[in-house]
């Protein structure tokens, strides 16, 4: 079948920088919860004089809830996604997450309204978990999907970006309020990069309005055309194989950034008693590393080949998942920074190619719905779990240990699954 669509658009650096501003303010709004909900959700939002751990394991409960939520924001904009286009779907989650994630900075706390207070944020949790759940798998599809084959890696990559580069704003933002007065984070401070957030979500769609639909998406649409029953009902039945390998080649990428991220800066606080300044500057700098590498790597990746840049990756996070954890105890602010930094890299190398893997393991007519389930299944079940089950090992076991195992078993996983997963063509799959 031949279509007079062409599968290349005549401007992928537009779509890519789109792609990467987008989710760039997409994971802002994500990430700021998560280092509130490590650092001062659990007195903000939770009675006073219960166990600091369990104070720490219900903060990150709410944490998980966004998990929890993405899968369904996967299918409900990967239907829309899937029938009437990528672009119109990001427009929506885009507006959906300012809203919710503005609002939490607006929040009555535990001591004014009571149970009210975590109530709602479970529920702006919520909203923000679906906003996520339908934003990756369509700003990584219009990243790729406008790219020429020989640079998919490298274009698809920008969407990735977003994460590192919202990492870097959050973290950076409670590095700032920390240097300024730790006193004021414990008050009000911490409200300040939610209400923030809104100037970012305006500039971002403005931006996301002016980009092309998918080229590809225009090609399904021409030829094909859309699923004829439900996209979700169509992806089962068509990939189900390919979204079990999907799932399983994502445990590091979504799950273990939370272990070295999340967990870790509640660790080394609450444990091991590095200042909070500490531990968000070495994560704000790590996330600077991560966002510098992820082009590079992808880069690599299209000129040696996707699946073995990502193995090298994940491979390498294996190794260092014991020494990331002991430098926190050597008190060494040096040692300490320079494993966050070298863990992120490590991180960089499985994250950023990625997308182009995931992105042509399925069908264009059900590929937002299919990379999106992929994608945010492996989210819920290991990334919103990640924080929660090291924190419930360690307090087990007190030892360090059963975390860094799952790390590795994490990597495991994903390097079988990796490399049994189907890797195809968009002009081969559109004239099958």
């Amino acid at each position: 079948m031949t279509h007079r669509t062409s599968l290349t658009s005549a401007h992928p650096a537009r779509a890519a920088t789109a792609a990467f501003v987008g989710t760039t303010i997409e994971w802002f709004d994500f990430y700021i919860y998560a280092t509130a909900a490590s650092l001062v959700f659990a007195t903000m939002f939770f009675p006073e004089g219960v166990d600091p751990v369990v104070g720490l394991m219900a903060s990150f409960a709410t944490f998980s809830v966004g998990f929890f939520a993405r899968p369904l924001g996967g299918i409900v904009f990967g239907h829309f996604g899937d029938r009437l286009g990528r672009k119109s779907a990001l427009v929506v989650t885009l507006l959906m997450m300012g809203t919710a994630t503005f609002c939490v900075g607006l929040l009555p706390t535990y001591e004014q309204v009571g149970f009210v207070a975590p109530l709602l944020l479970v529920v702006l949790r919520f909203v923000q978990g679906i906003a996520v759940g339908g934003e990756w798998g369509g700003a990584v599809l219009m990243a790729v999907e406008h790219a020429p084959e020989r640079h998919k890696t490298f274009y698809g990559s920008f969407a990735q970006l977003g994460n590192p580069a919202g990492a870097l704003l959050a973290t950076g933002s409670f590095g700032l309020i920390t240097a300024w007065d730790t006193d004021l984070l414990y008050t009000w401070g911490w409200r300040l990069p939610f209400l923030a957030s809104i100037v970012l979500v305006l500039v971002g769609l403005f931006i996301r309005l002016k980009v092309e639909e998918s080229p590809v998406f225009a090609a399904v649409q021409e030829g094909t055309g859309e699923p004829e029953g439900l996209p979700v009902r169509e992806a089962v039945r068509t990939s189900w194989r390919s979204l079990l390998l999907g799932i399983g080649v994502l445990p590091v990428a979504v799950g273990g950034y939370y272990v070295v991220t999340t967990f870790l800066q509640a660790y080394g606080v609450t444990e091991v008693g590095i200042s909070e300044q500490v531990i968000l500057n070495g994560l704000t700098l790590a996330a600077f590393v991560e966002l510098v590498a992820t082009l590079g790597v992808s880069w690599l990746g299209d000129r040696f080949g996707t699946v073995r840049v990502v193995t090298v990756g994940l491979a390498a996070v294996a190794v260092l998942a014991l020494p990331q954890f002991l430098v926190m105890s050597t008190g060494s602010t040096a040692l300490i920074l320079l494993m966050l930094c070298v863990m992120r890299l490590a991180m960089a190398t499985v994250y950023g190619p990625i997308a182009r893997v995931l992105a042509q393991m399925y069908p264009p007519r059900v590929r937002y719905t299919a990379i999106s389930i992929a994608y945010q299944v492996a989210g819920a079940l290991f990334g919103g779990l990640s924080p929660l089950v090291c924190t419930a090992l360690f307090a087990a076991t007190g030892s360090i240990l059963p975390v860094v195992g799952l790390l590795v078993a994490m990597a495991l996983v994903s390097i079988v699954c990796l490399h049994r997963a189907p890797r195809h063509r968009d002009a081969e799959l559109l004239s099958a």
